[in-house]
């Protein structure tokens, strides 16, 4: 069995300071996108397990949606993720 060999970290901490690595990333073919696999897709781009275009492309998501999910997250956590209380956060 071959490895391949990657520079970029293996694990990286999420927005509460959590250890999470690839096995912890929802799967590929998630449609229902709840605040904490926001988060977790959120947290490996910013930690750089993933980078912004493999994420869009795996998740099936545009870059902005993506961007948004970082700017919620970095500025009120995960609650800003949550779809019921976004219009709260919204500037």
């Amino acid at each position: 069995m071959y490895l391949k060999r990657s520079d970029r970290p293996i694990f990286v901490r999420d927005h509460e300071g959590r250890t999470i690595s690839r096995a912890d990333l929802p799967p590929a073919d998630t449609k229902r996108w709840v605040a904490g696999r926001k988060a977790i897709v959120a947290a490996a781009v910013r930690g750089g397990m993933l980078t912004e275009d493999e994420a869009c492309e795996m998740y099936d998501l545009s870059e902005e949606e993506l961007a948004g999910w970082m700017e919620s997250l970095a500025r009120h956590g995960t609650n800003g993720l949550r779809v019921t209380t976004m219009q709260r956060y919204r500037s």
